[in-house]
């Protein structure tokens, strides 16, 4: 959230009281500045900056013989620079240097810049690690403090990430992982451990740039970055692949257990329906030699017995064919559509990604 910079800054004012005769200029020592009187020049939002003095102080002052004084001084500062990170790597940081007055007024003293935005010089050829100038561009405002308004001149510049190093140690790496994963597609559903093996590393791999590249990116007042959006969402299709092979290996699992409990459930109601019969037989041979005219109670009991195991055999159907519904007939098909669906969906996330990032 700052940038430090070397400036070269060069003040010129008009002292009548310095007026002397000839058409030449005087350099003077830079010692008899504290003789002179000088603009109380500062840099706002500096966090610390320093004058340079080797190998003696890096100050000139030239006197002009109708008055004019040329005051320069070298002076490294690191000055704050707000910025929204939400957009990083592939983002744009518009920051700025203002110089105002510290004691005087805007009534007291006026601020102008001499040639507009060519009196500033180097931002043209100036090369960064990072960042590339696109544009600059100067403006004379004022500064409103609690004591009165004071003249401020402002230096706007606009930096541009350059984001070749992120493709190339983050977005590339990211990319191929989630590519490998896609390679369990191809083998067999019988290759547990290979599979199994190979999803887990893969996950693992994703997880490590994950924290060891947010080690090194800054931190921000935000709630997530484009990285963080990118990695993971290379995450999710690593962790999706190994989750593909969890819900396969399952439904083969599933679907070979359902045929054997058809099998049991056919010979349990064979033996239900033949216990049944024989219990009714012997009721009814109890209530014959008991008695005879409860006959018609115990048929109506009867009845309902059946009505309640009919009943309840309806019920058991009607839930095996809801669960039916969310069972893959299948489970090798899971494959073959993953092999279509995931790189598809990963080109559309990626196409939606880059153009939201990079033209929004």
């Amino acid at each position: 959230m700052d940038y430090t910079a070397t400036i070269f800054l060069r003040q010129r004012w008009t002292d009548d009281r310095l007026v002397f005769e000839g058409s030449n200029s005087i350099t003077l020592d830079p010692r008899l500045v504290q003789l002179l009187w000088v603009p109380d020049t500062y840099i706002v939002d500096s966090k610390r900056s320093f004058l340079h003095d080797v190998t003696v102080d890096n100050r000139l002052v030239r006197l002009y013989s109708n008055g004019t004084v040329l005051y320069a001084i070298r002076i490294t500062t690191t000055v704050a620079c707000n910025m929204d990170l939400t957009k990083y790597p592939m983002d744009r940081q518009t920051c700025k240097l203002q110089l105002e007055s510290w004691g005087y007024t805007a009534k007291d003293l006026i601020y102008a810049w001499m040639r507009g935005n060519d009196s500033v010089r180097g931002m043209d050829t100036l090369q960064l690690a990072q960042y590339t100038v696109e544009k600059y561009y100067t403006e004379v405002t004022t500064g409103k403090d609690e004591t009165g308004i004071y003249p401020r001149l402002t230096l706007y510049f606009v930096l541009k990430r350059n984001i070749i190093y992120f493709i190339l140690e983050t977005y590339i790496p990211s990319s191929l992982l989630v590519i490998l994963s896609w390679i369990s597609f191809w083998i067999s559903q019988s290759s547990v451990p290979a599979r199994t093996c190979f999803g887990v590393t893969t996950v693992l791999a994703m997880t490590t740039i994950l924290m060891g590249s947010r080690s090194t990116f800054p931190t921000a007042n935000c709630f997530i970055k484009a990285i963080d959006v990118y990695l993971g969402i290379c995450f999710s299709f690593v962790f999706g692949a190994l989750l593909e092979y969890a819900v396969t290996h399952y439904c083969t699992e599933k679907q070979a257990a359902l045929k054997e409990r058809e099998k049991k459930i056919t010979c349990e109601e064979e033996e239900d329906n033949f216990v049944i019969l024989v219990n009714n037989d012997a009721k009814e041979k109890s209530i014959h030699d008991d008695k005879i005219e409860n006959n018609n109670l115990k048929s109506d009991t009867r009845c309902h017995f059946r009505e309640k195991i009919c009943f309840w055999l309806k019920i058991r159907e009607q839930i095996n064919i809801f669960f039916s519904c969310f069972t893959v007939k299948n489970p090798e098909k899971i494959d073959y559509y993953s092999r279509v669906v995931f790189p598809l969906v990963f080109l559309i996330v990626n196409l939606i990604y880059w153009s939201y990032y990079l033209y929004l």
